[in-house]
């Protein structure tokens, strides 16, 4: 039987994308007993690799928040010159084009975002057998 530490130190590496192989080789591990492990704990290491992934995004990239507030900016700026053109003009093809593409940008930043919670964790009076995964 392995420790509780073990284990955590398993969940760590998974969701870091480690192999079995060379999780295997660093805990001192059976594979067999990894893959056991995959799946009693895959909603933890699903969430932890989230958590870990999003912190990547940020370092690497703005928050989302900054970039869809950033893209706002912007698009109330374009909304602001399209009032003022004529929509005959040319030019406005490329300010609507470009409306619309903020739009979609904006859209697809805040797009649905999705936490999944072990069924054994959901209070009795909240499960409901067809739902399993929650989203704001």
């Amino acid at each position: 039987m392995h420790d509780v530490e073990t284990q955590k130190q398993f969940i760590s590496l998974r969701s870091r994308g480690k192999t079995f192989d060379c999780i295997a080789a660093e805990l001192g591990v059976s594979r067999q007993t990894l893959m056991n492990w995959s799946r009693k704990f895959q909603f933890e290491i699903q969430n932890l690799h989230a958590i870990e992934l999003e912190s990547l995004q940020y370092e690497v990239i703005q928050s989302r928040e900054l970039r869809v507030r950033a893209m706002a900016d912007r698009l109330r700026l374009v909304e602001a010159e399209l009032k003022k053109r004529d929509l005959t003009e040319l030019s406005t093809t490329r300010l609507v084009s470009l409306e619309a593409g903020l739009r979609r940008q904006i859209l697809a930043e805040t797009g649905p975002l999705k936490f999944t919670v072990p069924i054994k964790e959901i209070p009795n009076e909240e499960y409901n057998e067809q739902v399993q995964d929650w989203s704001p």
